[in-house]
């Protein structure tokens, strides 16, 4: 069977693309997949490199019984060689990769994560919490959540897991 590297981007990496790794890590974990599928998020700016989730997503997603990990980093060249899908929060994200993207082949793998929802309808981002509410962050939770169960369910119809 073949395995599935995935990297979750936003522009800090520290509430959006940890929120969307922890989740997809979660769902692999429940579905025994964790040799099948490997999942990490990276930022498309370099502001807080080396920080952790933020607190606020951290909590949100503690909640409802996810964790979140890691330390923020930000996208590099190698991660269009390490992995299979690399998952936009935003199109000023999927902008950016694109422009990072050494070649066409790369360019393709880069999608926006709210395309594998399949009950989202025009907007398809995932908008950034970061100076909103406390309610922000259960918004990016429940459309990240959505997103990562049609995401799962793609990656293992393409790879018959």
């Amino acid at each position: 069977m073949p395995r599935t590297a995935i990297l979750f981007v936003c522009l800090g990496n520290i509430c959006r693309s940890p929120t969307a790794e922890g989740v997809m890590r979660e769902l692999v974990r429940r579905e025994g997949l964790q040799d099948w599928i490997t999942v990490d998020s990276a930022g498309t700016g370099g502001w807080h490199v080396g920080d952790p989730p933020d607190a606020r997503a951290t909590s949100t997603a503690h909640a409802r019984g996810i964790a979140l990990q890691g330390a923020a980093r930000r996208v590099r060249a190698s991660d269009f060689e390490d992995f299979d899908l690399l998952l936009a929060m935003d199109r000023s994200n999927l902008r950016d990769l694109h422009r990072l993207a050494p070649d066409e082949e790369s360019c393709a793998r880069v999608k926006l994560l709210r395309e594998f929802d399949p009950a989202s309808s025009g907007d398809l981002d995932v908008p950034d919490p970061y100076y909103g509410g406390p309610g922000g962050f259960d918004e990016v939770l429940d459309l990240v959540q959505a997103a990562c169960a049609g995401l799962l369910a793609e990656v293992r119809r393409g790879a018959r897991l």
